[in-house]
Order: structure tokens, then C-alpha cells, then sequence
């Protein structure tokens, strides 16, 4: 069928048209085969651009004759009878009308134009494989932080109107850098949450929003606690239930300190409702708990990360995320 089309087209369209599309994908196909060492592609490609130099020598030959015309007498160089009969005359006095020129059509044109087209296609041809890979929709997106507008905030942060959102902590946490500022570039976060809690044993007296995004590697969790204890008395605390890997410092002029802890891993038993299960010790966190302010007077942010293989990046990495994250941070005065 699409033979049958070719040939039911002019000569000056149907010829470019060969020309183009040889000549097209002959190249495309050699470019190919020579990058991927493909020695029968290599083959195809050299039949198209054979093809293609056989239909430009047609079109030059087409060319010249047509610049060059010679009118070929009848075999035996006998002159036809339309030649010797006698022309009507015009009546006297009156002069004769020429006969209007009969308009061939441009053969540069239908060229032309037929290149135009079928190079455009050519161009859609050699760019598609680099345009689907460009948009292509299996590619990660980076996630957003989940709306809070419709989160009814418990009363402790009615009780405290310097408290952030587990929105604003999110916002703040989820940077496009991230992943730098952890050591594995070219990690995409697979997911960030938020939520406004209330910090454990207080009786909902004290507001404790986090935040957490999670990559491959990686988990980073970013909280607020607005109580009055002060990192002097949290480290004090830590040295007397024993912990280990203690290390204290400042952080953009405040009272900072370094700790390790193991989370928690919850385990649900397969086909059971959610109340069937086991809680564990999950892997080792290292956790940065940065003052609100330089002078220490209650409340701090807490940057803790852990991995799936329980490993962390160096401290030197929480400090990065701090003096990145925490600015961002809305700081509304009490």
C-alpha cells in the first residue's frame, strides 16, 4: 500500500521524498551500528544510502534534460501530418490571439517542500529517542510536604503561640539540597510527613511538632520541643541515665549537644488487622539537639538520622543540615 502511494505521486515530490527519508535513515541506522559495534545494522544502513545515491543520480539526470530539452523527431526522420497541415487563419483585419500559455507546475516547489516535510520528520525521528528519555514518566519526582489546613492543632499549641507547624517544620526540612547536605547526591526523597504532637509524659501540655522526608539511604527527622528544659539540664539528664557517645558543642552561637540512640522497629504480622505484631530495638540514630536561642532558656530542635543498614552519616553532616534548616525555621516571638 505505501508502495502503491509513492508511485501515485509527481516525480519532483515523490524522487526528494526517497532522498530524504534514504538518506535519513541510512545515517541514523550507521550511527547506531558504528556506536554499538553492529556490523549487520552497518549493512542495512549502507543498502539506504546506496538507495538514496541511485534516486539523486535519477534527479540530476531529470535536471539536465529538463534545462537541456531536445524534441526527438518520428523514427526515419519523417515529418508527422500534424506537422504539414495548414494552420488556421485568422480573418482579415483581425489580429491572432495567442494561445494562452498552459503553467507547468514548479518542479523546484514540489521539491522544496517535499524536503521541508519529510527533513522535519527526519529531525522527530533521530530526537525521539533522546526526548523520551528527557520526559520520560518513570523518572522519580521529588515530593511535597502535605497540607495542614485542614489539621485541627492539639491545645498546647494554643498554649504556646511561638510553636511552628509540622507544615512549616516540613517545608523547612525538605530542600532540594538535602541529599547533598547527607553525603548522597543524587538521592530523591521518596517521601515527607509532618505531624503536630505533643511531647510524651506531658499530658498534651506541650507542643512537639516534627518532621521527617526519607530517602533510599537515609531518614531525617527535624522536631520542635517548647518545655522549659534547657540543653545544659537535657545533657545532664543524658550523663545520668548512663548514655554513651555524648558530645557537647554550639551551633550557630547556641548550646548544642551530640547523642546516639536506637529507634523503635514495629513489626505486623502478615494478614493480621494491625494489632497482632512485635516491637523492637530498630537501627542506631544520631540525634543534634540545638537550643532555641543562645541563652539557653527552655526548648530545643532535635536533627536526628538513622539508616536502613544502621549506619549514619558523620556528625559533620548534622551540623551542615542545622545551620541550613533551622534559619529557615518561622521564629514568632512569645
Amino acid at each position: 500500500m505505501l508502495g502503491l502511494l509513492f508511485r501515485l505521486l509527481p516525480f519532483w515530490v515523490r524522487e526528494p521524498l526517497f532522498i530524504v527519508v534514504g538518506s535519513v535513515f541510512g545515517v541514523r541506522i550507521m550511527f547506531l551500528a558504528v556506536s554499538e559495534e553492529e556490523w549487520a545494522a552497518a549493512g542495512i544502513g549502507m543498502v539506504f544510502l546506496a538507495f538514496t545515491a541511485v534516486r539523486v543520480h535519477t534527479v540530476v539526470r531529470a535536471l539536465r534534460a529538463r534545462r537541456n530539452p531536445s524534441p526527438a523527431a518520428p523514427g526515419g526522420g519523417a515529418v508527422s501530418d500534424a506537422a504539414v497541415q495548414p494552420q488556421p487563419q485568422a480573418p482579415v483585419g483581425q489580429r491572432p490571439v495567442p494561445a494562452a500559455p498552459q503553467k507547468e507546475p514548479n518542479a523546484w516547489g514540489q521539491a522544496a517542500a517535499a524536503v521541508g516535510v519529510f527533513a522535519a520528520l527526519g529531525v522527530a525521528v533521530w530526537l525521539g529517542p533522546h526526548l523520551q528519555s528527557t520526559d520520560d514518566d518513570s523518572t522519580p519526582q521529588a515530593v511535597s510536604c502535605p497540607r495542614g489546613d485542614d489539621e485541627e492543632l492539639p491545645s498546647a499549641y494554643r498554649q504556646t503561640p511561638q510553636a511552628v507547624t509540622a507544615e512549616e517544620l516540613c517545608k523547612a526540612l525538605n530542600r532540594p539540597d538535602l541529599a547533598t547536605l547527607l553525603g548522597t547526591p543524587g538521592e530523591i526523597a521518596t517521601s515527607a510527613s509532618g505531624n503536630s504532637n505533643t511531647a510524651l509524659l506531658t499530658d498534651g501540655k506541650v507542643a512537639q511538632p516534627e518532621a521527617e522526608v526519607q530517602f533510599h539511604t537515609y531518614t531525617v527527622n527535624v522536631s520542635a520541643t517548647y518545655d522549659k528544659l534547657s540543653i545544659a539540664q537535657y545533657v545532664k539528664v543524658m550523663e545520668f541515665g548512663e548514655e554513651t557517645d555524648i558530645k557537647k558543642l554550639s551551633v550557630m552561637g547556641r548550646p548544642a549537644v551530640l547523642s546516639s540512640q536506637h529507634t523503635m522497629s514495629i513489626r505486623i504480622n502478615p494478614g493480621s488487622d494491625g494489632s497482632g505484631g512485635s516491637i523492637g530495638q530498630g537501627p542506631l540514630a544520631r540525634t543534634l539537639s540545638v537550643a532555641f536561642d543562645g541563652k539557653d532558656r527552655g526548648g530545643y530542635y532535635d536533627i536526628t538520622v538513622w539508616g536502613r543498614s544502621g549506619a549514619f552519616p558523620d556528625d559533620s553532616a548534622l551540623l551542615d543540615i542545622a545551620e541550613a534548616v533551622l534559619p529557615t525555621i518561622p521564629e514568632r516571638a512569645v
